[in-house]
């Protein structure tokens, strides 16, 4: 494709839920980078890709399933999408419908949500009602809302429409490497990522695109970690917003995809988190939020475990962008180094040879 105009608009359209009267909400989301991690590659003596979904229009992987949630709802002339978010999705939500012309209702728990989303969904002209409770409580009344309210629902709970636009990640990366990878590793919160990703290459597959299948390997906050442990999460904890979900809607599609995929779904703790998410930028040059370095940290664990073969290609999604939550950044404790006007006095301050 010479010129990229959005998924809807580029030659996966025909892998997508729209028809010849569906209109193009877009904001030329999809066609994200994937780079080769030379650091993580000599770490663990695999081919080690990032897919930067940060590169996204609004920052994140949400913009593949909602180009194509909010065309769909524009086609049906629903006048307000609603959706619950730990950040993400809100942003994504409320930018497709201010290019829709829609109105946007964003429920977040309150307090949990980083202030580059907020901040986002603010800008884009959403309505956003902080709710006193967990990701789950504001995805139980949008649902509500949903049902009771002339409203669309765009989680991509049972949202066919979201998550076959989050598929075409598993595409691209097929598309651009010539085949699947051995491995393909995501963090995991609410279970509709990875669900589709898997989806996406068994659709490849089946058409006879891709001649194998990746395992899936997802990774959850270790005090989010309910897919890991077998049941809900009443008050999840970890610092990685983006996946701070207790009770994940698509949990049987999660489950699937780790079982039919011979994957796994693993936690780390968010001190690994922080590591990996730390080194990406030290040592790549991309600057992810929290969440994105999950599917690092637990490659890295993986391998140190022994788990992970030699020479294997290894796809790593990073979900989302890093201006997505500044603060984290600088919760290492950011000094300045401050010197007066003169170049001599910067050269010291640089340790630079006089």
């Amino acid at each position: 494709m010479s010129t990229w105009h959005g998924l809807i608009d580029s030659d996966y359209r025909r892998w997508l839920p729209v028809t010849d009267d569906t209109p193009a909400v877009s904001l030329h989301e999809g066609n994200t980078p994937l780079i080769h991690s030379g650091h993580l590659s000599a770490l663990t003596g695999c081919d080690v890709r990032l897919k930067v979904e940060g590169a996204n229009p609004t920052g994140s992987f949400k913009d593949r399933g909602m180009t194509v949630a909010v065309s769909r709802a524009a086609q049906a002339g629903v006048e307000v999408v609603v959706c619950a978010s730990t950040g993400n999705t809100s942003a994504s939500a409320a930018a497709y419908a201010a290019r829709a012309g829609l109105g946007a209702a964003v429920l977040i728990p309150r307090g949990a949500v980083a202030l580059g989303k907020l901040a986002q969904a603010v800008r884009y002209g959403a309505d956003v009602v902080e709710v006193a409770g967990t990701f789950d409580d504001c995805l139980r009344i949008a649902r509500e809302l949903a049902a009771q309210h002339p409203v669309a629902l765009v989680n991509s709970v049972r949202n066919e429409l979201r998550l076959a636009g989050q598929r075409t990640v598993a595409y691209e990366v097929v598309d651009a490497l010539g085949d699947a990878p051995d491995v393909h590793c995501l963090p995991v919160g609410n279970g509709g990522n990875i669900t589709a990703t898997w989806d996406g290459y068994r659709a490849y597959a089946a058409e006879g695109l891709a001649t194998r299948l990746p395992r899936m390997w997802g990774f959850q906050a270790a005090g989010a970690a309910p897919l890991v442990h077998g049941v809900p999460v009443a008050e999840p904890q970890t610092a990685a917003t983006a996946i701070r979900v207790g009770n994940p809607a698509t949990w049987e599609g999660a489950v699937a995809a780790r079982d039919d995929s011979g994957g796994l779904i693993d936690a780390v703790t968010d001190e690994q988190i922080f590591d990996a998410y730390r080194a990406l930028a030290r040592h790549d040059g991309v600057y992810v939020e929290p969440a994105s370095a999950a599917g690092v940290a637990g490659l890295l664990q993986q391998h140190a475990r022994g788990g992970l073969a030699p020479g294997a290609r290894v796809v790593i999604t990073l979900s989302g962008n890093g201006l997505k939550d500044p603060a984290a950044s600088l919760s290492d404790g950011y000094t300045p180094t401050e010197t007066s006007a003169a170049t001599a006095d910067v050269a010291r301050a640089l340790h630079l040879a006089a």
